[in-house]
């Protein structure tokens, strides 16, 4: 991992100053610039963060197949620059252990200082290439973004192909799905965390009364835990009937090898059909096929126990290595082979 500076402008308003101390003016190269909340919330707009690129100076984060040209926009923030850039390289890496490389060659990355702490909110967008806001809380601190997890999420969206809205859970479910397997298998994440977190979400994303399936259901639940639900169940099917040399991970290194990047669009049952090719066993389309227009329950209580999952309370995971299926959950989170 790299940077390559392409120019930073720093801007540092009294109130940064206050909480950096003046120590940081050492060998910065300061610039007038107006930080106030109006000037930043005009880099807020759908266009944004493409416009931005054309006035706001740039570093570019190199990682494994492709690189991301980071932005930040006025506005003050505790921690430096150089460490949100380690964070996002960071980010970066997890996305590219997961898929074996970045999923695209060239991204946008706008920074938006805003109020309070921690990662606020982040949007993906492609129809000018690549490009992820990002609005990060002014008190930021490391802690909060050893933590963070909004920005696997979304850069794991430019991993699969644009489709259509009706289709809108299989990009938040697997993201919502993917973020946390990826962070634990480039050591950033404790698997503890991702099997209590599937344990806790999976059942917001269960059909409720007067549900129609994935596809004319979009509730909150059903579109990020549903479409999560989907990739789960995916998951475990396509490592059971290959004897587990294979699971979601590669149907989904095929599809974005196939072309099938958040940059293009695609009908879904496109996506699918190379998923499958790439792992030599027809799972995704026709589950999509099942629950795309009917409700189907899951029995996700029989599904830990041949897992081997137990969760008695949060902060406790407990794994019976003799379930049925202990080897596919081991497999899950384990670190990708060398490709």
């Amino acid at each position: 991992m790299s940077h390559r500076s392409g120019g930073d402008t720093v801007c540092l308003s009294r109130r940064t100053l206050l909480f950096a101390g003046l120590s940081l003016l050492a060998g910065l190269r300061s610039a007038r610039c107006d930080d106030s909340p109006a000037n930043a919330a005009r880099y807020l707009g759908r266009d944004m963060p493409y416009a931005a690129f054309d006035e706001l100076p740039t570093t570019t984060v190199a990682v494994k197949g492709g690189s991301i040209k980071v932005a930040f926009a006025p506005g003050p923030l505790v921690l430096p620059h150089k460490r949100i850039l380690d964070w996002i390289a960071a980010a970066a890496e997890s996305v590219a252990v997961y898929y074996g490389r970045f999923p695209v060659a060239s991204a946008r990355l706008l920074v938006i200082p805003t109020e309070g702490r921690g990662v606020r909110s982040g949007t993906t967008y492609a129809y000018r290439g690549a490009a992820i806001k990002l609005r990060i809380g002014e008190l930021t601190e490391d802690e909060h973004l050893v933590r963070d997890w909004v920005l696997v999420h979304e850069m794991v969206h430019l991993a699969f192909p644009s489709v259509d809205q009706r289709h809108h859970w299989i990009e938040e479910g697997l993201a919502t799905y993917v973020e946390g397997v990826a962070r634990v298998q480039a050591g950033k994440l404790n698997e503890d965390e991702v099997w209590s977190g599937l344990v806790d979400g999976l059942p917001k994303g269960l059909p409720q009364e007067g549900d129609r399936g994935l596809d004319h259901t979009p509730t909150w639940g059903r579109t990020y835990w549903g479409g999560a639900l989907f990739c789960f169940l995916a998951d475990v099917e396509i490592r059971k009937q290959t004897s587990n040399r294979k699971g979601l991970q590669d149907a989904l290194r095929g599809i974005l090898a196939a072309g099938g990047s958040m940059e293009v669009h695609w009908p879904i049952a496109k996506a699918l059909q190379a998923g499958d090719a790439a792992v030599g066993v027809s799972v995704l389309l026709p589950q999509y096929e099942r629950m795309r227009d009917r409700p189907v329950d899951v029995d996700l209580a029989d599904l830990w126990r041949r897992l081997g999952v137990e969760v008695p309370r949060r902060d406790v995971v407990i794994y019976r290595q003799d379930a049925p299926l202990g080897a596919i959950r081991r497999a899950i989170t384990a670190s990708p082979r060398l490709s």
